[in-house]
């Protein structure tokens, strides 16, 4: 079988160093380098220290285009620019994980086009892709508890959405609100109904659903863990909890890493792999969902390379297997 090779740009923060170690244990991808300005020659294991005896590899700031893709890890604007700035070739696929390029008005940038990278909703066209924008953390585990009530047209009222995330989330940079003696024993709200990832959550559901006008009322939690994001939301339904659960279980039934659970969840479930769990819960006339993912995996960078996998036409899977707890 073939060997491909990727590069990470941006390899020094929380999510070029998931992308690392994905790629440094993928079978049939090969880490051709790790870029990164600030820490070229400093070895991988000196910044991302459980490295240590899984490899010799050093950071470099060269740029080396004979590969087959780039994981872009790098911060929110910062895509755009490398990409308007590096004649990076057309056959070298593309995996974006910040924000630029997520909605269909800011998707391409000097002749590339990128496609929205949910494999849950856009399968087929990732599969014939080759510039993925990955989607926000929390844009995942919303959207992955909403898009079967999307696709079926049975989203009619306000939703109601409580979401709490760990401290990685942040992104490695320290800051007041991701400091230790801040954040542990601790939870606040930030950016109440205000949150970025609900343009591309909004986008996504009309995508599916074009007569969906209703408010999202999102509020976003930090939480005193270091990572995961578990999802609370609310709807409107008329659906019995047994047609919730056969809707649910149908819409998500090829699904590589989503899965619906019969039982109530808790994060810990998914921390470490790139699963999302979905629960659903008949109230009345509220349904009541639940999902969980861990927000560096499924969230971004193991969806990142899940979503290469698709595109070079490996099985979704390869790479992703294993569940190994960093921070």
């Amino acid at each position: 079988m073939k060997k491909f090779s990727a590069a990470v740009i941006g390899g020094a923060g929380y999510t070029g160093g998931e992308a690392i170690r994905l790629l440094l244990n993928h079978p049939s991808v090969e880490l051709a380098y790790a870029h990164s300005n600030s820490n070229a020659g400093n070895m991988l294991c000196e910044v991302h220290a459980d490295l240590l005896g899984d490899t010799a590899m050093r950071f470099t700031d060269r740029l080396d285009w004979g590969v087959d893709a780039l994981l872009l890890c790098v911060g929110h604007g910062d895509a755009r620019k490398f990409l308007a700035e590096n004649k990076v070739p057309e056959g070298v696929r593309v995996v974006d994980l910040s924000q630029d390029f997520r909605l269909r008005e800011s998707s391409a940038v000097d002749g590339r086009r990128f496609v929205y990278g949910l494999p849950e909703m856009n399968l087929e066209l990732i599969a014939g892709a080759r510039n993925i924008a990955n989607p926000g953390c929390f844009a995942t585990c919303l959207q992955l508890g909403l898009l079967p009530l999307a696709a079926a047209g049975l989203l009619h009222g306000q939703i109601h959405i409580t979401a709490t995330t760990g401290s990685t989330g942040a992104g490695q940079k320290p800051s007041p609100t991701s400091h230790f003696s801040w954040r542990n024993n601790n939870l606040s709200v930030y950016k109440a109904f205000e949150h970025q990832h609900l343009h591309e959550i909004t986008e996504s559901l009309r995508s599916l659903m074009p007569a969906f006008d209703a408010a999202i009322n999102f509020i976003p939690c930090r939480g005193d863990f270091p990572r995961g994001i578990m999802a609370s939301t609310v709807v409107d339904c008329a659906l019995s909890q047994q047609e919730a659960t056969t809707l649910y279980g149908e819409y998500y039934r090829n699904a590589a890493f989503t899965h619906v659970s019969d039982r109530n969840i808790d994060l810990k479930q998914v921390v470490g792999t790139n699963k999302c769990f979905v629960h659903v819960e008949k109230h009345g006339d509220k349904l009541l969902i639940l999902s969980i993912i861990d927000n560096l995996l499924k969230g971004a960078s193991g969806q990142a390379v899940q979503n290469l996998n698709i595109m070079l036409g490996l099985d979704q899977h390869e790479g992703l297997r294993l569940k190994s707890i960093v921070f």
